[in-house]
């Protein structure tokens, strides 16, 4: 008996016609009207913010628990990022998915926290069903919908409502202007609680230390060689004493970096220097303190400096190496050019 092979079911249900291709203008027309049509909405919403809004900023603000965000389907996915960005600017937050929730990760919950919830139509059953336990549970719930009216809105502390949406999708039915809009008051709340928190792109930093975010927001201590990577001396020892003893210590840098008693900064001895010495051709000359030959007043950079700003310094005055002082000219370390080369 010969089985026959499932048709598949884009080359069947999903088939292209004629009648549904649209030209490049058509397509471009349709793109405008979405992207109008959504932003529309947000207008609509910046114009007419909801009453509870300030009060949810401060119900986040005040937390001292953690800020679930919850929601399924495209409004979980809505509700992930929503979750992430108040987590990257220091409100401690995780998203909850209704259906694990049901299963056991209502635990993850405690007394105090705030359970942001997402649901357009504020009807969805997989959050609605979870309220009671919320509500049991000690927490706060915000609802984040379309309607007023809904069960979500008439069982939460506070409600932020957008107003009925209609989407973008020529059938109506895709979530497409109610997901942007639903992002756009995320977005706001995050970003106003994280005002009020007096968040600093120190701050940020601290969450974001990969890429090139990580990069522009690097400090020359993140990029910096430590002293015990560099070669350090007194002033009142010779060349010929510090290249012997460094030379065994397998140090990375170069350079010389040199200090007086108090550990600050007095001046360099660099690769060039060297070359001078060796032209004079006297040897008496590597038996001298290493201060009378050394380059005095070098060009430093303080800690807390970022990184950019370093690797501008060494590209513009032409500098292989960069040391790195306090604001009491201590050395604490040097950024070499070898190492940010790639930035």
């Amino acid at each position: 008996m010969t089985v026959s092979a499932k048709p598949d079911y884009y080359a069947t249900s999903m088939r292209v016609s004629r009648e549904s291709l649209l030209s490049q203008f058509e397509q471009l027309r349709m793109a405008t009207s979405v992207i109008r049509q959504e932003a529309d909405s947000l207008n609509r919403l910046a114009n007419s913010l909801p009453v509870d809004f300030c009060a949810a900023v401060e119900l986040m603000l005040n937390c001292r628990g953690v800020v679930m965000v919850t929601g399924v389907g495209k409004a979980g996915w809505i509700g992930q990022k929503i979750s992430a960005s108040l987590a990257s600017t220091g409100t401690l937050s995780h998203f909850l998915h209704p259906a694990e929730a049901m299963h056991g990760d209502l635990g993850r919950i405690r007394a105090g926290d705030v359970i942001l919830v997402l649901s357009n139509s504020g009807e969805t059953a997989e959050v609605t069903d979870l309220l009671p336990s919320f509500k049991s549970l000690g927490a706060k719930v915000v609802a984040v919908t379309g309607r007023t009216e809904s069960k979500l809105a008439k069982h939460a502390d506070l409600t932020l409502t957008y107003g009925e949406t209609t989407e973008a999708c020529p059938l109506g039915l895709a979530p497409s202007t109610s997901t942007t809009t639903m992002l756009a008051m995320g977005d706001a709340l995050t970003l106003v609680v994280a005002k009020m928190r007096s968040f600093q792109s120190t701050d940020f930093a601290k969450f974001h230390p990969g890429g090139s975010l990580g990069k522009k927001l690097a400090r020359v201590e993140d990029v910096m060689r430590s002293i015990d990577d560099c070669r350090v001396a007194q002033e009142n020892e010779t060349v010929r004493e510090i290249y012997v003893r460094s030379g065994a210590e397998n140090r990375r840098a170069g350079v010389v970096l040199v200090v007086n008693g108090a550990g600050c900064l007095t001046g360099i001895f660099t690769d060039s220097d060297l070359a001078r010495l060796l032209g004079r051709q006297k040897d008496t000359d590597f038996d001298s303190p290493i201060a009378e030959v050394m380059t005095t007043s070098p060009v430093t950079v303080s800690v807390g400096t970022k990184a950019t700003v370093a690797i501008e310094t060494l590209a513009s005055r032409n500098l292989s190496e960069l040391p790195v002082v306090d604001d009491a000219g201590a050395l604490k370390g040097l950024v070499d050019i070898t190492d940010v080369v790639g930035w």
